[in-house]
Formats: structure tokens, C-alpha cells, sequence
């Protein structure tokens, strides 16, 4: 575990944390005046390993080659040349910050850090991070990595779980959920949505399952997983040659079969590293997933419980408003920023057939595709 401190005068500016893997959702923008949730869990952070934030580039101001050796292979629309490794935590994990008033970017409806570092050391008033609670992005606190040093706590030393514990722990995240807008006359308004971390990590997955299609139809399992990858691989790929088949794969359930060629399987929460059969029988691409996205998959809960019918009982109480639990009202839709994010990081992206799908995402996006 470790706390961080002001680079510039030492003071203790989070409470002791331990790391964990990014969330494939870390960037996203959901919606139109959707109030998200907090990012992280409570006592942990997470290190983006590339810039992002102010100062930006557009893409014409950077030469392929420069793009090529940050790990960018196709054009974006811009490049961040902020710092990288920047440290996201929980903003109740926050010790000892100030706002900075004039760094206020955002104000839809909060802040988004778009002016750069909006909260400053309380004790020597060096601009160390940036609150985001602006809405349709995930609430966080981001330390500035040239602002902050990283302490180790003594004694608190812990490994990653493992495979066996993660699966007895059995966090997996619902597919759908409650999601809360701003703007109604009469205070927020809750509907049932499609998870954004379940479309985000679908956008992951889905540049991944292009990739390891080599244009070739691709097949995944009956259920959920169909839902949500199977309409887009089918609008996305050509039809004729021999499908590959993706299947689900991880602790807990066979081996695949032999002449499996895509696996989908978990992502650790803590280290990020994806799982790997311990004999593999044969060359197979792996797609990760982030692990309670893939428990889901693998191990389907149950139905989420539907209020009985009929009114409440004289004399009860009812101590809540939500609306009764039922499926989206629309079809599943990976995210397509994390989609672009990560297929123009991988290499194969330099195919022609792989350009032309970047080239048309706006089109696939007013499809309804993502």
C-alpha cells in the first residue's frame, strides 16, 4: 500500500491506498447528462501509463513515426502531451486539497479538468490534481504524476489475490442498471440501462475480436455474450469464408476445445494481466475482459429481483422511488470511444480492411452499431 505526497512540500494528500488495474471505463463520456458514479472503489488507485489531459495535439501536428512509438498506429483525432502515469483515485481518498476557483473547466453540471489540475496542496498551494464530477464522466480525483511522490506504507504488504480467491469472492458486475439524469423539473430522473462499464469493456473487447478475426465471420457463445458482441461482428465482418469461434475461457470452466482460435477471458482487477490456461492445447487469441464482466458471462446470475405485483399493503411504507427492475429498452451498444482507443493501439490496425472500419465509425455509430 502507499499514500501520496505534495512533490513540493511532502504534505500527505490521499489516505493509503493499494493498486489495482485501470478500468477499461477510465476515459469514458456516457451520454447526455448522465450522473455517473465515483471510479474507483474506496482504498485503491490505478496508473494510466499514457499522457492524457491538457496540452492536446491534433493529429496533422504529429508525424506517424512520433505516433508509432507512443503505440498509436492509426490516426485519432488528437494526442494528450500531458504527462503520463497519471494516478486515479477515489476523491473520498483525497487528504489536504484546496479547489483552485479560476481552473474551473467544465460547469455543465461540474467540473472536467479541461483547464488543467483544478485542486491545489492546502499546505503550500502547488496545483497537485483534478477533481472530475462533471456529468456523463465518471467521478475521480487525478493526481498529477509531476506533482505528487508515492510513499510506501509500512506493514502493509499484501499480494494479489488469486484466480481461486477472485472466484469465491464472485464480484461480478451486473449488465444493467439504474442510471440517473440531471435536468427534470421535478429532480433527477432514474431509468434501466445497458451498464457503461459493461459498454466500455465491449468497445475493449470488440477491437481485440476484429483483430483475432483476420476478416474472417467470427461466432460467440449463445446468451448474454451474443447480445453483445454478435450484432456488431456481423455488421462489422464479411460473410462467406469459415467463422471462427470465440468461447468463453477461464478458472472455473473447461478447457477449450482444440480447434477453438478466440478466447475471451478475465482481465485480473489488481494486476490487469489476463488469464492464461495453465497447459494451452493450442495457439488462441485472447480477448480480456475486466473480471466482473467476464464472472457474469461465465456464471450468469440469476434474474435481478422484479417487485411483486399488486399495490402495498395497508399500513406499509414504501422506502424508496426506483422504478421496477427491467431490461433495457434498446439493443446492446459496445462504446465506441473505447473501441477506437484500443484498436488504433494494436498493430494490425495498419490493414486496410481494419482502417476502412476506423474511417466509418462515425457511420457505424449513427447506425447504432456502437
Amino acid at each position: 500500500m502507499f499514500v501520496f505526497v505534495c512533490a513540493g512540500c511532502g504534505a500527505e494528500l490521499t489516505a493509503p491506498l493499494s493498486q489495482v488495474a485501470l478500468p477499461a471505463h477510465a476515459h469514458q463520456k456516457y451520454g447526455n447528462g448522465v450522473q455517473l458514479p465515483v471510479l474507483m472503489e474506496p482504498g485503491t488507485f490505478a496508473v494510466d501509463p499514457e499522457p492524457w489531459g491538457p496540452p492536446w495535439r491534433r493529429w496533422e501536428e504529429i508525424h506517424p513515426d512520433e505516433a508509432a512509438a507512443r503505440g498509436v498506429y492509426a490516426p485519432v483525432y488528437s494526442l494528450s502531451d500531458g504527462a503520463p502515469s497519471a494516478i486515479v483515485i477515489a476523491p473520498g481518498d483525497t487528504r489536504g486539497t484546496l479547489l483552485i476557483p479560476e481552473k474551473g473547466g467544465g460547469y455543465c453540471c461540474g467540473l472536467d479538468g479541461a483547464d488543467g489540475p483544478n485542486m491545489a496542496c492546502e499546505a503550500c498551494g502547488l496545483p497537485v490534481a483534478s477533481r472530475i464530477d462533471d456529468c456523463s464522466l465518471w467521478q475521480a480525483m487525478w493526481l498529477a504524476p509531476d506533482a505528487v511522490r508515492r510513499l510506501p506504507v509500512d506493514g502493509a504488504d499484501t499480494p494479489p489475490l488469486s484466480w481461486a480467491e477472485l472466484m469465491a469472492e464472485g464480484k461480478s458486475t451486473p449488465p444493467f442498471e439504474p442510471l440517473t439524469t440531471w435536468g427534470s423539473p421535478l429532480g433527477s430522473i432514474r431509468r434501466w440501462s445497458w451498464s457503461p462499464q459493461w459498454e466500455a469493456a465491449a468497445g475493449r473487447a470488440l477491437a481485440h475480436l476484429l483483430v483475432a478475426s483476420a476478416g474472417r465471420p467470427v461466432t460467440v457463445p449463445d446468451g448474454l455474450a451474443k447480445d453483445v458482441f454478435q450484432r456488431a461482428l456481423d455488421a462489422l465482418l464479411p460473410t462467406g469464408p469459415p467463422a471462427r469461434r470465440a468461447v468463453l475461457a477461464g478458472p472455473g470452466l473447461p478447457a477449450p476445445d482444440a480447434g477453438t482460435g478466440i478466447l475471451l477471458v478475465p482481465a485480473h482487477p489488481q494486476t490487469g494481466e489476463a488469464w492464461t490456461p495453465a497447459v494451452p492445447a493450442v495457439p488462441a487469441y485472447p480477448v480480456p475482459l475486466p473480471f466482473g464482466v467476464w464472472l457474469w458471462l461465465a456464471f450468469p446470475e440469476p434474474d435481478l429481483p422484479v417487485p411483486a405485483a399488486g399495490g402495498i399493503p395497508d399500513g406499509v411504507l414504501r422506502d424508496d422511488f426506483d422504478p421496477p427492475i427491467s431490461r433495457p429498452d434498446r439493443l446492446f451498444r459496445a462504446d465506441g470511444y473505447a473501441f477506437q482507443h484500443t484498436l488504433v493501439r494494436l498493430p494490425a490496425v495498419r490493414s486496410p480492411w481494419l482502417r476502412e472500419i476506423l474511417e466509418n465509425l462515425t457511420h457505424h455509430m449513427r447506425a447504432g452499431i456502437f
